[in-house]
């Protein structure tokens, strides 16, 4: 069987290049796996939400087969590669003409996009399910979603996660040393692209309330800001000395930082339906994870992770995650334990590839 596949270059910054080619490589264990083919018996396609798949998009509803999304609100990538009337006819194929009047009252307000609610709850998928001959999602929050957009083969494939036998001791202690962090000091960390819905400065005034307690506690932020508005919230919230920010990392520096840190904080609100790899690979390594209370989240035991409920409530929530890690390390390393424990029986690349791999061929079994 061959497979046409058709994801983001590699070395592209993004999350979803990134592990469309550790997929690739686990796919080509199975079968012969080739970057976009024009023959193939079937097509894999790895759509997320930004520029970067545009041409993808287009392939996909060309050649229909399997469409991999990684987002589950395609509303976003529209905002970005549609001019006004491009979007506004996009808009009316999801929502019908009576709705116009919204879609152009959010196209009007874009700039708000990222942090206003109203554009999570419209996906804008039904072009890219109607052509699509399955659909695989990452958690039982977005099938919920791609379910409701009228998606009738919808699979649940867990993102994978490859832990990495190499505990990264040595050079994460090299790494807390050049950054100034003692090692008994207790390190919270942010990573990948920095979004508003990865409420970071929410997360900084949490720490900043934390530190004021007089608790040996450091914060690094490290990744790319999104937009400049952003950029600019950081430069004035993160003036804390407690605070050290780093640019993009490679997949070897994400493993020692990883390593470095003692729990990671990775909110979401609003959510698009994404499985968060970040938080896969820093519960593979067995490290706390702080995640939003949400759908997409879902699907980890309760001992695995903590959960901050999105809202009124989650300032004083994430606080107090973030005391019980420092004043209970105990905890917080059971909680890691079980995080790891169940990313290796359910999120193992070669277990990954081989559902993949089932889904492929009853996608070809189907077309014959």
């Amino acid at each position: 069987m061959r497979v046409g596949y058709h994801a983001p270059p590699p070395g592209s910054h993004s999350g979803v290049a990134d592990y469309a080619e550790a997929l690739r490589i686990g796919l080509s264990r199975l079968e012969s796996v080739k970057p976009g083919p024009a023959a193939a018996d079937v097509h894999l396609y790895h759509l997320g939400n930004n520029r970067l798949h545009a041409d993808i998009y287009r392939r996909a509803l060309g050649a229909p087969g399997v469409v991999v999304l990684h987002d589950a609100v395609l509303q976003h990538f529209f905002l970005g590669t549609l001019s006004r009337d491009e979007y506004l006819a996009e808009w009316v194929y999801n929502h019908g003409e009576w709705s116009r009047k919204l879609g152009e009252e959010l196209w009007h307000e874009r700039g708000r996009a990222s942090v206003d609610p109203r554009y999570f709850r419209y996906p804008m998928l039904r072009r890219v399910v109607e052509r699509s001959r399955r659909i695989i999602v990452h958690n039982s929050g977005a099938a919920a979603i791609v379910s409701d957009q009228g998606a009738r083969n919808v699979d649940v494939i867990p993102h994978f996660c490859e832990p990495d036998e190499d505990s990264f001791t040595i050079e994460a202690a090299q790494l807390r040393d050049r950054l100034g962090i003692g090692q008994g000091v207790t390190l919270f960390g942010i990573f990948g692209y920095l979004r508003e819905p990865k409420r970071v400065v929410q997360c900084i005034q949490a720490f900043t309330r934390l530190h004021t307690l007089g608790r040996r506690t450091a914060l690094l932020i490290a990744g790319e800001c999104g937009s400049s508005d952003l950029a600019r919230l950081l430069e004035t919230e993160g003036r804390h000395s407690a605070i050290k920010r780093v640019g993009h990392l490679s997949e070897r520096e994400l493993k020692i930082a990883g390593a470095a840190v003692d729990c990671c904080l990775n909110l979401r609100y609003p959510g698009a339906g994404e499985t968060s790899g970040i938080a896969i690979r820093l519960m593979g390594q067995g490290k706390p994870v702080i995640l939003t209370d949400s759908a997409e989240n879902a699907d980890f035991p309760p001992a695995a992770a903590l959960r901050v409920t999105p809202g009124i409530a989650e300032a004083d929530e994430l606080f107090e995650h973030m005391l019980l890690v420092t004043e209970y390390p105990g905890i917080a390393r059971d909680i890691g334990r079980e995080a790891r424990n169940h990313i290796r029986r359910r999120h193992g690349l070669d277990t990954v590839a081989k559902k993949y791999w089932e889904v492929l061929c009853a996608t070809v079994s189907s077309q014959s």
